[in-house]
């Protein structure tokens, strides 16, 4: 390995640690669980490669050091888990960037998620709909192993061939391609906004998947990268609950 990559890679590890370590601060557990994870695992490489023994015996401390705190969140968290009490919010103010669907439920998704019930009254709209699909896209990605999405949407009346039912039967379809079965249901009442995933987390926000503010334009930055798009001022709630209800 490169002195030049060796350096990237042991700069990526000190960036990821120190957002680890704002997180834990901030008192959002998993998301800071997820970033000393990955931090050691960007130093365990740097230690492997690098050949300066005082080196190697800095990075082992500051792994020990990380790999200690990493497994204290560990057990805090499966303490709150199994005690039912897990509860963190995050605050998204208004024009803030940074809060894309990936960086949000990523945390929350691991290998034994197979199934997503997603309630959001608000699954009309073109733009709407394309959230819905950007969030199906996310999930495709992994590192989840999805095959059912449950939607409980309200209908829009407003066209007996609406284009929300022609784009969530398109979305259905194609998710059926990649072995996703999408079941949506309709409720005139409907008003809570939640996602669940059966691994017990549930996430719930304030305006839904509808929290990102209009680009300026087509062509404006932030139009296909939702990391850089605005989002509306909303609250994030994340719970854990033992056992998701069934749709």
């Amino acid at each position: 390995m490169s002195q030049s990559v060796l350096t990237g890679m042991e700069n990526s590890a000190v960036t990821v640690l120190k957002r680890a370590v704002e997180l834990d601060r901030e008192s959002r557990l998993q998301n800071s669980l997820v970033c000393y994870q990955e931090g050691i695992h960007l130093l365990l490489q740097v230690l492997k490669a690098t050949k300066d023994d005082t080196k190697k015996v800095h990075y082992r401390e500051k792994i020990t050091k990380y790999m200690d705190r990493a497994e204290q969140i560990k057990s805090q968290l499966n303490k709150l888990k199994e005690e039912g009490k897990y509860h963190e919010q995050i605050k998204i103010p208004a024009a803030a960037t940074g809060f894309s669907y990936e960086k949000l439920f990523k945390p929350y998704l691991d290998l034994f998620v197979t199934e997503v019930w997603v309630e959001d009254p608000y699954i009309k709209q073109v733009h709407q709909l394309y959230n819905f699909l950007r969030f199906c896209e996310m999930l495709l990605k992994g590192p989840c192993k999805v095959k059912t999405i449950h939607l409980l949407t309200s209908l829009d009346n407003s066209d007996s061939n609406s284009q929300q039912s022609r784009g969530l039967e398109e979305i259905k379809e194609s998710l059926q391609s990649y072995g996703v079965t999408l079941e949506v249901n309709y409720s005139p009442s409907i008003h809570d906004r939640e996602i669940r995933f059966n691994n017990g987390w549930m996430i719930k926000i304030g305006r839904g998947l509808d929290y990102f503010k209009k680009t300026q334009g087509r062509f404006s930055i932030g139009y296909c990268d939702f990391d850089l798009r605005q989002c509306h001022e909303t609250t994030v709630d994340i719970f854990h609950i033992n056992h998701t209800k069934n749709s």
